[in-house]
């Protein structure tokens, strides 16, 4: 029986992250560019100045956390393992092209993100408890009317959130911390499942109060450590960045193959790493970007397009970037010991093990504690805000379940629930695009 469910999952996970899902989050990205007059481009300075100029300043308008409380905490999700491991597995498999096949995705999904933002906080709700929740499911079922739809959707964050936003990640931080310093898996999710009850059973206001401070850290960390690689192999950038150019359209996969078959490599492991990385059309982050205190929904939104800009075009770069200068692309690693060794070879002493096996814990730890918020979310949608705190406690239970076991089916359906729910909520953003046009209409040509 468990041989016929894996076979079965693996067949539907060829499809969920496969060509025809590409396509159509791709297609969506493009369609989204077109009918929005490009406001990822057009806009992207408009929100760094948004979002970094308003550090300090209090936000005006309902909602439980600040527009960057919000935003940090979609970034605590979406910068995850996937920015090391899976940037690296794109490259080892498509070869350097996938990179510029994951800068596309990555720009594409600025749009997308952008719409999905505003939708959702267009569409948001109050609990029981008076606190505001929002994403796809409430779009189908107020905007669109597709209360079944929506009920589907909840479901599969739900579910989905265990598997990708909790068990892989505690899995993923026993057995780095394991490697690298011999610490029991045990002892590990113990003090995991502590640290992050101490956070999520506060709600999502201290889920914000976390992630403001955790994310700029963590993500300065990493970055600091790829930019000191990057100016020690300055000399290598132009070189670097001809071959992901090439690449692209020529194929240049570590594993080989002909020109053509890796050519296909590069879109396809650039693309869905980066839409994997980035989530922008899965539907996730508009949940917690819903509960934003904010006076219009495009101002949040905004926020989306700066997101996806730090997680795909800076962190993920920052991770290809160093693969390839440092020249360790090819040598038959692949997932975070490719990253981990570029980051050896670039920075001196212990420092590359130090800083990627660092970064690996704090991504993971971010990660179980913003989609603990995503999976509470769509179970309150389904029975009510009782059910959040029962959903917090199975939260912690898992996480060091995870930690301590090898389900690798229990993961694999994780992640194909996860990309299941870019589907409804595609329906959901597309279904709303007569909105989205008015509402960024009405929000940008008003006086500023």
């Amino acid at each position: 029986m468990i041989e016929m469910i894996a076979a079965a999952n693996g067949w539907l996970n060829g499809y969920v992250w496969g060509w025809p899902m590409i396509l159509l989050l791709v297609g969506t990205g493009v369609l989204l560019t077109i009918l929005t007059g490009g406001v990822q481009f057009r806009y992207l300075p408009l929100a760094l100045r948004e979002v970094l100029g308003k550090l300090t300043q209090k936000a005006a308008g309902p909602g439980e956390v600040s527009p960057f409380q919000a935003v940090a905490t979609a970034l605590a999700s979406t910068v995850g393992v996937g920015n090391i491991a899976g940037v690296a597995t794109a490259i080892s498999i498509g070869g350097p092209g996938a990179l510029f096949w994951l800068w596309v995705s990555g720009i594409l999904g600025m749009c997308t993100k952008f719409a999905e933002i505003v939708t959702a906080l267009h569409y948001r709700e109050k609990d029981a408890t008076g606190a505001f929740r929002g994403g796809a499911m409430y779009t189908l079922r107020k905007g669109l009317g597709l209360p079944w739809l929506a009920t589907i959707f909840a479901g599969l964050v739900s579910l989905a959130a265990f598997g990708i936003g909790n068990m892989v990640q505690s899995n993923s931080v026993a057995a780095s911390l394991q490697s690298s310093f011999g610490i029991n898996p045990s002892l590990t999710g113990i003090v995991l499942a502590a640290i992050t009850a101490a956070v999520i059973l506060g709600g999502i206001k201290r889920i914000g109060q976390l992630t403001e401070y955790l994310v700029p850290f963590m993500a300065l960390f990493y970055l600091g450590g790829g930019l000191f690689i990057l100016v020690r192999f300055a000399g290598e950038i132009p070189a670097a960045l001809s071959l992901v150019f090439s690449s692209a359209f020529s194929g240049a996969a570590a594993t080989g193959g002909f020109a053509g078959s890796t050519i296909m490599l590069a879109m396809r492991y650039g693309i869905a790493r980066g839409l994997f990385s980035n989530e922008a059309g899965l539907g996730s982050a508009p949940i917690v970007h819903a509960a934003a205190q904010t006076d219009h929904p495009v101002r949040q939104g905004l926020y989306g397009i700066f997101e996806v800009f730090v997680d795909t075009i800076l962190v993920c770069t920052t991770t290809g970037l160093a693969i390839l200068v440092t020249g360790v692309w090819a040598n038959g690693e692949t997932g975070a010991a490719l990253a981990g060794h570029a980051f050896s070879v670039g920075l001196p002493g212990t420092w590359g093990n130090i800083v990627v096996t660092t970064s690996l814990v704090l991504f993971a730890f971010s990660t179980v504690v913003g989609w603990s918020y995503y999976g509470e979310t769509g179970i309150v949608y389904l029975f009510g805000a009782k059910a959040a705190m029962p959903y917090r406690i199975a939260w912690l239970v898992f996480i060091y379940l995870g930690a301590v076991g090898s389900l690798h089916l229990v993961w694999d359906i994780a992640d194909t629930l996860n990309g299941l729910m870019a589907i409804p909520n595609l329906v959901a953003v597309l279904g709303s695009i007569a909105l989205l046009r008015r509402l960024t209409r009405e929000f940008f040509s008003r006086p500023r």
